[in-house]
């Protein structure tokens, strides 16, 4: 089992530095979870108080008592903690800065769905079948719905690499055999904090996966 990352600890919850592939909540067909390894690594449970996908690594907060479990899912669901992200997509957006609003299915229900994003940079690279564009975006949740980044930025034809539900299947392919691409590029890279009265910032540097496509 894979050591997992501690950045910072207190009495209430720990950050951690989640790697990709490995699902945050156990279930069926599940070998290896988030809840299970990590409690198993510290000796004592810990309490999920929000979830990053499988195949997305980066921070994530966990509380170590029922009662900080509640206060942390309040406080993350108030927006009180700023989560950004780092995506590498394939094709580039019409706007270098902006704002996606759009509603999305939860659930059978239509909810509402924020994101704010910044283009940090495009590249060229030669794919079998001609030239691609990869757009390395930073993003920020204004809400923090399922698969919001995948979806909302599927919906714009910017799709992130490696995406097995929401990408461009046909190019995905193209990056796995020819540039050897194995996981979504997609990380949870910065997390502002409310702690004893001040706002902490952590941030990770993007994981090795990325190295050839930034």
């Amino acid at each position: 089992m894979e050591q997992i990352q501690i950045l910072f600890e207190n009495d209430e919850i720990i950050v951690l530095n989640k790697p990709s592939g490995l699902a945050v909540q156990g279930g069926e067909n599940i070998s290896h979870s988030l809840d299970k390894d990590f409690s198993d690594q510290l000796g004592y449970k810990i309490y999920l108080v929000h979830r990053l996908d499988k195949d997305t690594a980066g921070l994530m907060i966990v509380a170590k008592n029922s009662k900080a479990a509640g206060k942390w899912t309040n406080l993350i669901s108030s927006k009180i903690v700023q989560k950004e992200y780092i995506a590498v997509c394939v094709g580039s957006l019409k706007q270098k800065k902006g704002i996606i609003n759009e509603n999305l299915l939860q659930h059978g229900e239509s909810k509402n769905a924020v994101t704010h994003y910044v283009v940090e940079n495009e590249k060229n690279v030669e794919l079998s079948t001609g030239p691609v564009v990869l757009s390395r975006i930073r993003l920020i949740l204004e809400t923090g719905r399922m698969h919001q980044i995948r979806i909302h930025l599927s919906k714009q034809n910017c799709p992130i690499a490696a995406d097995e539900h929401h990408g461009n299947f046909k190019i995905n392919k193209l990056l796995k055999k020819e540039m050897k691409l194995k996981k979504m590029l997609l990380a949870s890279v910065k997390l502002t904090v409310p702690i004893d009265g001040k706002n902490k910032i952590f941030e990770i540097p993007l994981p090795q996966h990325f190295e050839s496509f930034i």
